[in-house]
């Protein structure tokens, strides 16, 4: 028994040997340039394969080979993605977005290329580099976790690295060449996973699909090193190959020994899923695949052409329409990504798992062998099988209300491995499951008018998604979560829906599939097929319907008409752009195509001359508040964009202000006064909060002024509910709130605007405001066109994307929003960041004007003079204290207040 022990714990050293390899590797990638490279297993695939034809077929020295591989070949990968794919998103402010999408389609453009240039099918024939007494691998992992872990600590270049992830533009600043340094950790990287790879392949079957799929399954022990930890990432891959050896000697009988066995063969996969899942979240910055400008829209006519493209394939037959069928279904599945990624704008890698699961449970019930049920025609087990998976995607839904950007892409893909590993490898999956068609559809033709009608159906779906107030909730969730939140969206409850009706689809489009195929094949939804479709919808357009069909057209068609991967390749490679075209095809397009200057003909000229003549003299003598005259002092806003730009709507006036007022409100005295009762926050041991007693009375103007860190944007959460104290309450009127998510306290008359702006850009002006009415649930159907009168955005400048407007106009559409839902307490952040002087006047006498209806006002504002221009009473913070309050004049007057408030 010792002796066995002994050899399993060596076998498993071997395995964790290679694991921490690829955590050794995604670790030091990921701080020299704070990117997850999921590409790192296509990396080790190639340089497997890479070895292997330097080796085997052209009978190079294995040493000769190795150099080659792991010396020249994988270094010069990683400079080359570090140089001519993440280097040109970090210069255009590295959007996460934008470089979690370039990083997948490094991934699938690598297994692409090499399905097109080995082939498919595994090989068993790859050298052995090491020979399989692990402790040589050993030795190798600690020599490099060790070297690399004192260089990160000890060496200039180990601090250069440090500074380059914390801030790459202030390391720049400060002298240090950010593109040598990610230059290094890309190679190194590359490195790793070149010889993780290496060390794999003989043990493995080598082939395009299995081997990057099995590294990024070690991703886990990355995970639960934090990110940084080298050790910890170290001891995590050992102890799991260990385990994971060591289980092989249990020996479980009974109906669950399957998925025992599926569970101890596979400790990785189940290390992924507590990692992502239950261990805290890393990479939290927002990584949505949107775009930062206005939806591109589909060019005219191009419905018509999908449609009749569509319906070419009814001219069919034979071996053709086989392949055409398959399109509609995958069509399906794809929509189902449009739903969570384009309009709830939440990363899904794992859309294949559901996918998956409806084919096996459409399968299971025609077949009779679902627990419980009796045999279903087919048509009645596809939809009961969409009823099932359905809530299944509580899976995925559950951890996305707390999870963003890269935490949601692991836990997403982390689900999806779990599934096919445990679901989808067990014996009554894969034991000969057939799946016929429904009756009276059998034959090709038949099917795929059948398949046409479940994608309109799909389609419909689609759409009633994307419009109403569902629609506009989404896309607010989708353009700015936390200003979703404080317009009063539900946003938990909206992201379940997201992922639930993903879900439905994806199965609808899984069954679809099933049955085309006439057999349940695992193979067709592994995890990579998902990271292939999420690929080909975010570049193709997210949030377009034609965009997904288009990409299942291409991904059949291509495969279909020659070698296997070619899709897969061309997917990759338009990935790997994205970062040029956010928005999808129409826009490379639109951007790429020659511009003609439009000239006037001598009509129009005239006709110009005319209508600047009448302009001018019928202009009054007061200069346009939107536009700075000369001489002006101009505001710079948040980003440090300077303002006083022209405007493309009129500013707010006097007449708009007093003719447009809120509705009628009850006296000031008779609404509920929100208060704060000795309120601390702490953020990881520092203090932001210490003690604040606050009172927010209605029909006053309430400000907060102090030094940046004094603690005024952690008190404004606090009220808001963004952030939850650590000690104290927040009270409204007799109600304890100091628990209530931002989005009700939204709805109990709690409004707030940020200082960063929180608008939805692919929302016209209108649809902003009306976000803020429908979830305020305000029941005056004229308080949208009032709030937009209000703030002078009525007119042409009502149905303009909010993408194409000046921070100034933003501004006023985000205080409209906030003012559509009638609230009882306004808070303001920074209100007056990014207008110029006329627009502050208007501004200034708009919050007058509110208060004297009963408003209660709460502004954080670093602009002293409007503050004693504006505040009935003035409170002064610092280091988390209030240290100073009462009226204006008497509390801007003490020069240590005054002092201390700039």
């Amino acid at each position: 028994m010792s002796s066995l022990t002994y050899d399993l714990t060596l076998a498993g050293l071997s395995v964790g040997s290679a694991a921490a390899l690829t955590g050794v590797g995604l670790i030091v990638t990921y701080r020299a340039t704070g990117v997850l490279n999921f590409a790192h297993g296509a990396i080790a695939m190639v340089c497997a394969y890479a070895l292997r034809q330097c080796v085997v077929e052209w009978g190079w020295p294995l040493w000769a080979g190795a150099v080659v591989t792991l010396l020249i070949l994988a270094p010069v990968m990683g400079v080359v993605l570090e140089r001519f794919v993440f280097r040109p998103l970090s210069v255009l402010g590295g959007d996460p977005a934008q470089t979690l999408v370039a990083s997948i389609g490094v991934f699938v453009l690598l297994v692409g290329g090499a399905a097109l240039l080995w082939g498919q099918g595994a090989r068993d024939d790859a050298p052995e580099l090491v020979s399989a007494d692990p402790w040589g691998q050993l030795a190798v992992v600690l020599v490099l976790a060790t070297g690399v872990g004192a260089v990160i600590r000890w060496t200039r270049f180990g601090r250069e690295l440090r500074a380059v992830v914390d801030d790459r533009g202030l390391a720049v600043l400060g002298g240090i060449d950010a593109d040598r340094v990610a230059a290094a950790g890309w190679a190194f990287g590359a490195f790793t996973a070149g010889l993780t790879g290496v060390l794999l392949a003989p043990y493995v079957r080598l082939d395009p699909y299995g081997l990057p799929l099995l590294v990024m399954e070690v991703v886990a022990v990355a995970v639960a090193a934090r990110m940084r930890s080298l050790p910890v990432a170290v001891v995590v891959a050992l102890g799991v190959g260990v385990a994971q050896s060591q289980l092989t000697r249990l020996h479980p009988s009974g109906r669950a020994e399957p998925l025992l066995q599926a569970v101890g063969a596979n400790l990785f996969v189940v290390a992924l899923l507590v990692a992502c899942l239950a261990l805290p979240r890393i990479g939290t910055r927002d990584a949505l695949p949107r775009t930062a400008t206005a939806r591109v829209p589909t060019p005219q006519g191009a419905w018509i052409v999908a449609v009749i493209l569509f319906l070419i394939p009814l001219g069919f037959a034979g071996s053709d329409l086989h392949t055409s069928v398959q399109v509609p279904a995958l069509g399906v599945v794809l929509l189902s990504l449009v739903v969570v990624t384009g309009r709830g704008g939440q990363i899904s890698l794992g859309q294949a798992a559901y996918a998956g699961l409806g084919a096996l449970f459409t399968a299971l019930l025609a077949a009779g062998r679902f627990p419980g049920l009796p045999r279903l025609p087919e048509l009645t087990a596809l939809a009961l099988a969409v009823v099932l998976v359905a809530p299944l995607g509580l899976l995925t839904g559950w951890p996305a209300i707390t999870r963003r950007g890269l935490a949601l892409a692991l836990a997403t893909f982390a689900v999806g491995v779990g599934v096919s590993r445990f679901v989808f490898a067990q014996p009554y999956a894969t034991a000969g499951l057939s799946l016929d068609r429904p009756a009276g559809f059998e034959g090709d033709r038949a099917y795929y008018v059948l398949e046409l009608a479940l994608l309109t159906l799909a389609l419909l779906t689609t759409h009633a998604l994307r419009r109403g107030r569902t629609g506009r909730a989404l896309a607010a969730l989708r353009d700015h979560e936390f200003g979703a939140s404080a317009a009063g969206v539900q946003v938990p409850a909206l992201k379940l829906l997201a992922f639930v009706a993903g879900a439905a689809l994806a199965a609808l489009g899984g069954g679809m599939l099933g049955m085309g195929l006439r057999a349940f094949d695992p193979t067709a939804y592994d995890p990579v097929r998902g990271l292939l479709w999420f690929a080909a919808v975010v570049v193709l357009g997210a949030d377009s319907t034609l965009g997904a069909l288009t990409a299942a057209a291409l991904l059949v068609g291509l495969d279909a008409g020659a070698r296997g991967g070619v899709a897969a390749a061309l997917v990759g490679v338009l990935a790997v752009l994205v970062g040029r075209f956010p928005g999808g095809p129409y826009e490379a397009v639109r951007r790429l195509r020659p511009r003609r200057e439009a000239r006037l003909t001598a009509t129009g000229l005239r006709a110009r001359r005319r209508l600047q003549q009448a302009v001018r003299t019928a202009a009054p003598p007061t200069a346009d508040p939107g536009t700075a005259r000369p001489g002006t002092p101009r505001r710079a806003d948040p980003d440090g964009a300077e303002q006083g730009t022209p405007r493309q709507s009129r500013p707010p006036t006097p007449h708009a202000a007093d003719g447009a007022p809120a509705p009628p409100r009850p006296p000031a005295e008779g609404r509920a006064v929100l208060t704060t009762h000795h309120l601390q926050a702490r953020y990881d041991g520092f203090t932001a909060l210490d003690g604040v007693d606050l009172t927010v009375p209605p029909g006053r103007i309430t400000a907060i002024i102090g030094p940046n860190g004094a603690g005024k944007t952690t008190l404004f959460h606090c009220l808001a509910g963004t952030v939850r104290p650590s000690q104290g309450q927040v009270r409204y009127g007799n109600r304890d709130i100091t628990r209530l998510p931002a989005h009700a306290r939204t709805r109990l008359g709690i409004a707030r605007t940020f200082q960063q702006l929180a608008v939805f850009p692919t929302l016209t002006v209108a649809e902003n405001v009306r976000v803020g009415a429908e979830q305020g649930r305000t029941p005056d159907p004229a308080a949208v066109d009032r709030a937009l009168r209000l703030f002078a955005l009525d007119g042409p400048l009502r149905d303009a994307p909010a993408a194409d407007l000046p921070t100034g106009t933003l501004r006023r559409v985000e205080l409209a929003r906030a003012l559509a839902g009638t609230p009882s307490v306004l808070l303001l952040d920074e209100p007056a960041a990014g207008l110029d002087t006329a627009e502050v006047t208007a501004l200034a006498r708009i919050l007058r004007a509110l208060a004297a209806d009963g408003t209660a006002l709460l502004v954080v504002e670093h602009d002293l003079d409007l503050v004693a221009d504006l505040a009935d009473v003035v409170h002064v913070m610092t280091a988390g204290r209030i240290i100073a309050s009462g009226p204006p004049a008497h509390v801007l007057d003490t020069p240590d207040a005054r002092e201390t408030a700039v």
